[in-house]
């Protein structure tokens, strides 16, 4: 590995064709206002209280019951986990979705690939149904061939299912195909299928992070973004 910026890939896309795959949160949106309240509010209804030292940042980007099982416990019943998802779900849907933001740089960075990428998909492990409606909100819908994401039940919440799920649905080629996203998951989803896999270091996985996950390259900003992409073309 070269430097914070980039590393060298252990393997890289023909040059006839490229297709790209984006994480949402923490990778083209900061979502930790909306998140953190929603989980908040959920934890506060069950009268769950967590320590003092707990990173409720670590809750972005992994599927949501996952989240709420540490939180609320390991030894926590479907039952109680379901009622933390249904209460996040309760306020996110009407104000959280929204208590966002889209990361300077990301709508020029999506405008440059438009023509250098061949198909361009959102992967998310959030709900497909609130993806729809948070990049149809804030305009970066238009720059996207494809929303792809989990389903209310937590199907296709796992990066590795979801990843291996749209390269069959798209017919995508794996060596021909990029993950971009900022948390372990996106890279070890990458990993698992055979796809090359970016850490994005704007977000909320830390270098050494999505590093000990096995990203091929690292990149340190949006605008650094095609650049790199172009490289490995």
């Amino acid at each position: 590995m070269t430097s914070s910026k980039s590393t060298l890939a252990i393997h890289g896309c023909s040059h006839e064709t490229m297709h790209l795959l984006f994480d949402l949160d923490g990778t083209l949106t900061d979502p930790k206002q909306g998140i953190l309240a929603c989980i908040r509010h959920a934890l506060r209804e069950l009268d769950i209280e967590v320590d003092a030292d707990t990173r409720l940042e670590s809750c972005i980007g992994p599927p949501l019951r996952d989240s709420f099982r540490r939180l609320c416990g390991e030894d926590s019943s479907v039952e109680r986990i379901e009622a933390a998802v249904g209460l996040y779900r309760e306020r996110f849907t009407t104000l959280g979705l929204f208590e966002n933001r889209v990361y300077d740089g990301i709508p020029q960075c999506l405008q440059s690939l438009r023509a250098s990428a061949d198909t361009r998909h959102l992967a998310t492990s959030k709900p497909a149904i609130y993806a729809h409606r948070i990049v149809e909100h804030f305009e970066l819908a238009r720059h996207l061939d494809g929303v792809y994401g989990s389903e209310l039940d937590g199907r296709l919440g796992d990066k590795t299912e979801l990843i291996g799920h749209i390269v069959e649905r798209e017919n995508l080629q794996v060596e021909n195909t990029v993950m971009i996203g900022d948390r372990s998951f996106d890279m070890f989803g990458a990993r698992n299928n055979g796809v090359l896999a970016i850490g994005v270091l704007w977000g909320y996985g830390s270098e050494v992070e999505l590093k000990q996950a096995g990203a091929d390259y690292l990149c340190a900003s949006p605008r650094e973004l095609p650049e790199l992409l172009s490289r490995i073309r």
